[in-house]
């Protein structure tokens, strides 16, 4: 159950990352398990009861737009702006591994359709 914290160690510089951008709601830092050239993960510094995108409630609103907004300006620093993926794993039959909602921007190759 230790992972289901990782994202709050991560914020509070606990546990170090590799930052590609920060603001006073977000941080962005690259994924310790790439699956593409790029591949940065985008989480909100405040759960605040989102540990899921399936669990989001109107008041998440402003944190989820802000989330996706930082996706293009991860995507803009990682030179990838002409073409990316955002995903977001939302529950245990898709795969989510840390109840933190997060985004994973991946680019830099291309990209297969369906995806998985």
């Amino acid at each position: 159950m230790w992972y289901l914290f990782r994202f709050d160690k991560i914020v509070s510089k606990e546990i170090p990352s590799s930052i590609v951008y920060e603001d006073d709601k977000v941080l962005a830092f690259r994924d310790i398990n790439p699956q593409a050239p790029v591949h940065v993960v985008v989480i909100p510094k405040i759960r605040d009861g989102l540990t899921e995108l399936g669990k989001a409630q109107t008041r998440h609103t402003q944190i989820l737009g802000h989330l996706l907004h930082s996706a293009k300006i991860v995507a803009e620093k990682e030179g990838v702006a002409d073409g990316f993926r955002v995903v977001i794993n939302s529950g245990s039959s898709a795969c989510q591994s840390v109840y933190h909602l997060h985004l994973h921007v991946l680019g830099g190759r291309q990209m297969k359709w369906p995806p998985g």
